[in-house]
């Protein structure tokens, strides 16, 4: 009978996980942002656009092109600050520090940038991002 009971359980258990949603951690939002920043470093913008979310790509190719930061932006360092899940998983806050200089200036700009990031069909993409380089490209 206890036998029968734990079955029991262990079924209704196993089922009950396969109808949660599928959530994230950290260590697999990290390759997405490690990968997005190193991108945007080396001028890699096409690429980098792979990493937004599908319906802010244009905004984001658009005021790289308006901007002319091929030419113009060399982002010197960054460094992750911090990471924040929320939504139970399916959103991120990612703290980063960006150093870059705009020509015509000279001036190192220094910055802490926000990006959000959402999980969508398995995969990390960020939604939004405020302050530093690309500040206004991903409103």
């Amino acid at each position: 009978m206890i036998r029968l009971l734990a079955v029991l359980l262990v079924l209704t258990l196993s089922g009950a996980c396969a109808h949660t949603k599928k959530t994230a951690d950290t260590e697999s939002l990290r390759p997405t942002v490690e990968s997005f920043h190193q991108r945007v470093r080396w001028k890699d913008y096409r690429m980098a656009a792979r990493y937004i979310v599908p319906e802010r790509r244009q905004e984001f190719e658009k005021a790289v092109r308006e901007h002319e930061d091929e030419r113009d932006l060399d982002i010197t360092d960054y460094e992750i600050e911090g990471v924040e899940l929320a939504d139970e998983g399916q959103r991120a806050i990612v703290t980063s520090t960006f150093r870059w200089t705009r020509l015509p200036s000279l001036s190192v700009q220094k910055a802490t940038v926000t990006s959000e990031f959402v999980y969508r069909d398995g995969t990390w993409l960020m939604e939004r991002q405020e302050g530093g380089p690309f500040d206004g490209a991903l409103p």
